[in-house]
């Protein structure tokens, strides 16, 4: 049985700031994953020291820290299951905390990590001096900017409230979807992943902007005039994303930053535990539940692999 961990106050709460900052000085940077209360689960349990295998050197045992959202861990169960037919066994940690995955892969702790895009994962290395690499995509999350209040972008009156994404990664993409659909005018010599608030040359319809925790944005849409969120957080919320976008992304220079991989230390590519995960990641099995899921709103990917991946990180940490 997996166990979950739970950060106080990331799920639901709105996070509100006034200014970008880095994932290290941003809200959700501050929060601490919460370890006590927890009992042992097989033959694993925390320690000061950290992760402590009872049952020694097993080559076949999988320890993996992922986050606790049905993307991340529908398909992370059905990978369980293959992984015990060819004898291994998968050890899950479920959270909610998007900072505690790198820290702990990074301290060696934990074999994986699944919760975060390479734009997060390089911006988080950036912030916290660590070193952590992808080992192989699984899925692309489209976003957009969505409203419940208005019915194009056109609509948005002046002086609009529109919620973007706080942290650093996620930042940019809403900005660059409201500069490409002609009401704001932005430094366009930045990349997507590093625009900020402070990028925007023009703001005619004068916009205030509200900085929130990425995965309350399709809670906050009844509070805004839109906002910036991923396409399949506003399906899960029961809102129809195709009534409710403004604009839609759809820019293959996107793509890539925001695709979703299994990460782990320097290393971990090499290993046998690697290439078992994403022989299970990338199946037929795993591809199906993306294609199901919210009526394929979610792009599963099999295009980063172990072969492939190191040329794409290189190139995109240049």
């Amino acid at each position: 049985m997996p166990r979950t961990l739970t950060s106080s106050g990331v799920s639901g709460a709105l996070g509100l700031t006034g200014a970008t900052g880095s994932l290290a000085s941003s809200p959700l940077g501050r929060r601490s994953l919460l370890l006590g209360g927890l009992a042992a689960v097989g033959t694993f349990t925390l320690t000061s020291c950290g992760l402590a295998d009872a049952v020694g050197d097993d080559d076949r045992t999988i320890s993996m820290i992922v986050t606790e959202s049905a993307p991340f861990q529908d398909p992370t169960e059905i990978v369980k299951d293959i992984l015990a037919e060819d004898g291994w066994e998968l050890e899950t940690t479920y959270v909610t905390d998007i900072i505690q995955p790198n820290q702990v892969v990074a301290q060696g702790e934990y074999d994986a990590n699944f919760f975060q895009h390479i734009a997060y994962l390089r911006q988080f290395n950036q912030d916290n001096g660590t070193d952590v690499e992808p080992a192989f995509s699984v899925y692309y999350a489209p976003s957009g900017i969505f409203s419940l209040q208005h019915d194009s972008i056109e609509d948005l009156p002046d002086g609009a409230q529109i919620a973007l994404a706080v942290d650093t990664a996620n930042n940019g993409r809403g900005i660059k979807l409201l500069a490409d659909a002609g009401v704001l005018e932005i430094d366009e010599s930045k990349e997507v992943t590093e625009l900020s608030q402070r990028d925007i040359i023009d703001n005619p319809k004068d916009f205030e902007f509200i900085e929130i925790d990425q995965q309350s944005a399709a809670q906050t849409l009844p509070d805004v005039d839109a906002g910036f969120a991923f396409a399949r957080l506003v399906a899960e919320a029961g809102h129809d994303v195709a009534e409710t976008a403004l604009i839609l992304e759809d820019d293959d220079d996107v793509r890539i930053p925001f695709t979703c991989v299994v990460a782990g230390a320097p290393g971990f590519q090499d290993t046998e535990k690697a290439a078992a995960l994403q022989e299970a990641f990338q199946s037929e099995e795993v591809q199906q539940w993306f294609e199901d899921y919210l009526d394929g709103a979610i792009d599963f990917t099999d295009e980063f692999t172990l072969d492939t991946v190191e040329p794409i990180w290189e190139d995109f940490t240049a």
